[in-house]
């Protein structure tokens, strides 16, 4: 465009701009602090002057202005002092800008620039129209009075704008935001609200590739009001967040933050406003703001990773300081939303994500003290349990008992309140699996019940002697443990819990396998009530455990060391042993109907479940009742049995004679009661009167039970008859009365009349022409069992007396001690032979007739069995007169000690030991 040189206006002269009444004093040519807004630019026209402009925009006129408001005119606006165009020194008064082509754009832009930020009224109402139209659409929503609200109207129209014309929004966020900013700073804070709301809209208006122009003028306005003093601006703020958080981005944003929103809407859970409700409304927004960011950043692995230890620790502490203080204050308290919150994290942590959560959750419980509480605890971990996913629930029993084995050392209150937990937790973890650790967790409980009994003995529960403990707090302690043992059993499959009795045997300080299992600083005492604790232990498992046959419930390897403890010479062990196999043998659940040993029991009433004996079963009680039935018998030879224990035996007996009821069975159990009758009347035996009428009893309960379990009618008329009896003369011998709280027993020594005993003979013509016939010649065989080595073995008060044994059998002592052995010679046994009368050969023959017949007659299974046992009594006593017989090795001249030192107690060097 060529330059066009427009005539001067003579009748102009010194035309000065007109005075704005409300700008005083203003230079308008440098507004440093208004943005420049650039104007439509007339692109090649230096020299203009102000007479005409015929391309100027919405037809303004210099000589005439008649659109001009307020009756202002531009010829004769007077008195503008001083007034200097800062950029044109050598400029003339007759303001014309010829030399200098830019100056026009420079104030226009300038002039536009305070536009901005005026209304469209007043002075400068004519350039309001110069505005771009996403700032007028903006200013249009703001109603005169912010009590009016958000008007709807203009803002339908700016989000249609800003729909239409997407790239635009960053814009219109930004200048929402330094609105929003301005009127916050002017404590106008109705129009705050206004600006958030229309903010809000625009985003769930808006699509989701466009969302990200929004965002961040968004969190920054959010970050503004976070940062205010006003509790009312947080819950709006936070408000606004949870909104946005819903929204479902299609885009990643990588470059965003969140650990502003995490550190501040944590430290709002913390808020101690003095008003309790505005301190409760605090608190909820700031759960439901932790809520939103959780929602925003889990799924999305390129946002911010929100399990990062440092974020952890202050969301995981702000959610339990609400949940407990539910627990503390009532009803009125922020528990809810803390709870629906606690859940949402947990359900979306997945496997490489547990510890990060759980890890606040146990420190916060240390910093405060809450596990003695033992309530919030239990509280938190049963919303652990039942909102994470069930196959990571392991990975929680795991951190507990790392952190069960961490705290040692604590006190006895602090280690049972991580135990009742890891109890709770079992429980709730039922359905899902242990782990692939199953023994690790019982090594675990049980190292700590050996940890409890030497700090129950010693009465400190560190090495230094410093911090003392009680026997009530440890016995506690240990109760918890055994408990919780049960519970992890009752989670496990049926063989797991085979295994782990296995296991919690292998445990146990069994007498000649395990001489010296205590501390040095519990001694023998220690290791006894590890025994006690540990068949607890066994007892808690053996209760939930269930199979279908006795072989795999009962095997070799687990009930040979289970026996051995009968004959030990503490109750409370053999008492424990015999509930354990009561509880393994009773698969049908009867046990509960037979606790108490009485002569009143009728079957009928009972309604016992009675099945029939499986092949396993059967091949069983021809493998090891021989050995239960031996081991029945020495129990009741102990002089310290209790009416517990006469009550136990009974329950025994009688569920194995309904759980196993067959004829074989039946009358090996009447030997047995023959048996135990004759040991009561025995005077070799060192038994006292209670001791004596307590197996008189039991031997009166079991035939009256057995006698109703198929035989014929004669046996139970027998059995009545000798009851009846006893309770005419003598009732001490019943157990009704024996095991009754006042209870009488005769002075002096027990006597009994022959018609108050069951006889051998009157028992056998009872069973005479019935199915059980065929079995009664075993009553011409007295039952009388042998005691092997592992008896004499087992029958000890402590384990320190299995030292003092192999100290007797050295063979000086045995020299020194034991009386001399006759000799046995050739000659000795030709005398023997040759003296041997007719009655022995006539007996031989009998007993060779029997045999022969009964190899004939009797199944595969019982010669079997019959021919086992024989050979373990072989071999027992064979190994007894080899070791009589074969001499020690010579040993080196030379002084010899007496006693040596036992291999467990030798000191090997570091080097030696594996």
């Amino acid at each position: 465009m060529p330059r066009v040189s427009m005539p001067r206006l003579p009748s102009m002269p010194r035309v000065s701009m007109p005075r704005l009444p409300s700008m005083p004093r203003v230079s308008m040519p440098r507004l440093p602090s208004m943005p420049r807004v650039s104007m439509p630019r007339l692109p090649s026209m230096p020299r203009v002057s102000m007479p005409r402009l015929p391309s100027m925009p919405m037809g303004l006129s210099i000589p005439r202005l008649p659109s001009m408001p307020m009756g202002l005119c531009m010829p004769r606006l007077p008195r503008m002092p001083r007034v200097r165009m800062p950029s044109l020194p050598t400029m003339p008064r007759g303001a014309t800008i010829i030399s200098v082509s830019q100056t026009p754009q420079r104030l226009l832009q300038d002039l536009c620039s305070v536009l901005d930020h005026r209304t469209p009224a007043g002075v400068c109402g004519c350039c309001w129209a110069l505005r771009p139209r996403y700032k007028r659409l903006v200013d249009n929503i703001f109603p005169e009075d912010p009590e009016d609200g958000l008007v709807k109207s203009n803002m339908e129209k700016l989000t249609f704008f800003a729909l239409s014309a997407p790239e635009k929004l960053d814009r219109i966020a930004a200048y929402l935001s330094e609105r929003l900013t301005r009127e916050l700073n002017r404590h106008r804070y109705g129009y705050v609200c206004i600006a958030m709301e229309a903010m809000e809209q625009l985003l769930l208006a808006c699509h989701s590739q466009s969302i990200n122009l929004l965002v961040e003028s968004f969190l920054s306005t959010l970050r503004l009001l976070l940062e205010a003093d006003r509790p009312h601006l947080h819950i709006l703020a936070t408000s606004s967040f949870v909104k946005f958080a819903n929204i479902e981005e299609d885009t990643a944003s990588y470059h965003r933050s969140y650990d502003f929103f995490v550190s501040r809407f944590s430290e709002m859970c913390h808020s101690d406003h003095e008003d309790l409700e505005t301190r409760n409304r605090i608190r909820v927004s700031g759960i439901r703001g932790l809520q939103g960011v959780v929602r925003k950043t889990v799924d999305d692995e390129l946002q911010v990773n929100i399990w990062e230890p440092h974020h952890m620790e202050q969301i995981v502490p702000a959610l339990l300081v609400n949940l407990q203080q539910h627990t503390q204050a009532g009803s009125v308290s922020p528990a809810e939303e803390t709870e629906v919150c606690f859940r949402e994290l947990l359900g979306r942590a997945a496997y490489g994500h547990v510890n990060s959560a759980i890890t606040p959750v146990l420190m916060h419980l240390d910093s405060h003290s809450l596990w003695e509480g033992r309530s919030f605890a239990v509280q938190c971990f049963q919303i652990i349990m039942y909102s994470i996913q069930s196959q990571h629930s392991h990975l929680v029993i795991q951190q507990l008992l790392g952190h069960l084995d961490a705290n040692s050392r604590s006190p006895a209150s602090v280690r049972a309140g991580i135990v009742e937990v890891l109890s709770e937790a079992a429980v709730i973890e039922a359905t899902g699996s242990v782990g692939p650790t199953v023994l690790e967790v019982f090594n675990t409980l049980l190292r700590q019940l050996r940890q409890s009994v030497d700090y129950q003995l010693t009465g400190y529960y560190d090495n230094a002697g410093k911090h003392k403990t009680s026997s009530t707090e440890e016995e506690t302690l240990q109760d918890a443990v055994i408990q919780t043992i049960g519970s992890f059993a009752n989670t496990l499959p049926v063989y797991q819990r085979s295994e782990v009795m296995l296991f919690i045997m292998g445990k146990i300080p069994v007498p000649g396998i395990y001489p010296a299992l205590g501390s040095p600083n519990t001694g023998l005492e220690g290791s006894r009530m590890i025994q006690v604790m540990l068949l607890k232990s066994l007892l808690q498992v053996s209760e939930r455990y269930e199979s279908g046959n006795l072989l795999t419930a009962l095997p070799s390897s687990f009930l040979e060391p289970l026996l051995s403890f009968t004959l030990m010479e503490d109750p409370d062990i053999r008492l424990l042993v015999l509930s354990i196999l009561t509880s393994l043998v009773d698969r049908r659940h009867n046990a509960a109907r037979l606790t108490c040993a009485s002569v009143a029991l009728h079957v009928s009433a009972l309604e016992l479940k009675e099945d029939p004996s499986s092949r396993q079963d059967v091949l069983f009680i021809r493998k090891h009742a021989q050995r239960l039935y031996r081991h029945v018998y020495l129990t009741c030879r102990e002089e310290s049995s209790g009416r517990g224990h006469y009550q136990a035996l009974f329950t025994l007996l009688a569920v194995v004679s309904v759980e196993l009821a067959n004829e074989e069975v039946l009358v090996d159990l009447i030997r047995l009661v023959l048996a135990l009758q004759d040991l009561a009347l025995s005077n070799h035996e060192c038994l006292s009167v209670f001791n004596r009428c307590g197996i008189h009893a039991i031997c009166a309960a079991l035939l009256h039970l057995l006698a109703q379990l198929g035989p014929p009618p004669s046996l139970q008329h027998h059995v009545t008859q000798v009851i009846e009896g006893r309770h005419s003369n003598a009732s001490h011998l019943l157990p009704d009365e024996l095991f009754s709280e006042k209870h009488s027993l005769p002075a002096g020594e027990l006597k009994v009349d022959e018609e108050l005993l069951f006889g051998q003979s009157k028992l056998c013509e009872a069973l005479a022409g019935s199915s059980y016939s065929a079995h009664t010649e075993r009553f011409n065989t007295a039952y009388t069992p042998q005691i092997t080595e592992e008896d004499r073995l087992s029958k000890r008060k402590s384990i320190g007396d299995v030292i003092s044994l192999q100290i007797d059998m050295h063979p000086e002592y045995c020299a020194l001690q034991s009386p001399q052995v006759q000799q046995i010679t050739f000659e000795t046994l030709k005398s023997t032979i040759e003296d041997r009368g007719g009655d022995e050969e006539e007996e031989l023959r009998k007993r060779r007739m029997e045999v022969v017949e009964r190899f004939q007659t009797a199944p595969f299974e019982e010669i079997a069995a019959r021919c086992g046992s024989r050979s373990s009594l072989l071999q027992a006593q064979l190994e007894r007169v080899l070791d009589l017989v074969v001499g020690r090795p010579p040993s080196p001249p030379g002084p010899s000690a007496l006693r040596s030192t036992p291999l467990h107690q030798m000191k090997f060097p570091d080097l030696c030991v594996y």
